[in-house]
């Protein structure tokens, strides 16, 4: 079976449709991505250690792994897991499998800031949605959301 995905789109009717909505859609996530880092006080991190906290979240790893993950070498993302660490956010520990390693994890004040910018970002959207959708229109939004969920997932 061939994937849907990968089908050529000549001969659809709907095709230009279907991309004008692909890029409004790719701005307006975009724009509602930036609104929601503004609610997340952020501070001083950079990008490449928000996508660490991030990662780190879904457990502890090396930084060979995050580097993996990330796409970058060991030796770029050491240098991000040390500023990790001097600000506090990150902690390690001896990988219990191979002592050589070090398993780096969220500190616990790191855990309570990402619950507490995780609530900041979604009480925002909650009073937006509020402010500026109809009840009808919030219903709606939660259709499109099931959509989405069906675009990211296999």
């Amino acid at each position: 079976m061939s994937d849907p995905l990968n089908m050529p789109d000549a001969g659809d009717p709907d095709a230009s449709a279907v991309m004008s909505t692909a890029v409004e859609l790719r701005v307006v996530l975009g724009q509602l991505r930036r609104k929601l880092r503004e609610q997340a006080n952020v501070g001083d991190l950079t990008p490449s250690q928000i996508a660490v906290l991030r990662r780190l979240d879904g457990g502890p790893a090396t930084v060979t792994a995050l580097a993996k993950a990330e796409g970058v070498r060991s030796q770029s993302l050491g240098a991000t897991v040390a500023a990790l660490e001097a600000a506090g956010l990150v902690a390690g520990n001896p990988d219990p499998a191979d002592g050589r390693q070090t398993l780096w994890d969220l500190t616990p004040a790191c855990r309570e800031w990402l619950r507490v910018s995780r609530a900041a970002r979604e009480d925002w959207l909650f009073r937006a949605m509020n402010a500026r959708l109809s009840a009808a229109e919030r219903a709606e939004l939660g259709r499109a959301v099931d959509l989405l969920k069906r675009l990211v997932n296999d």
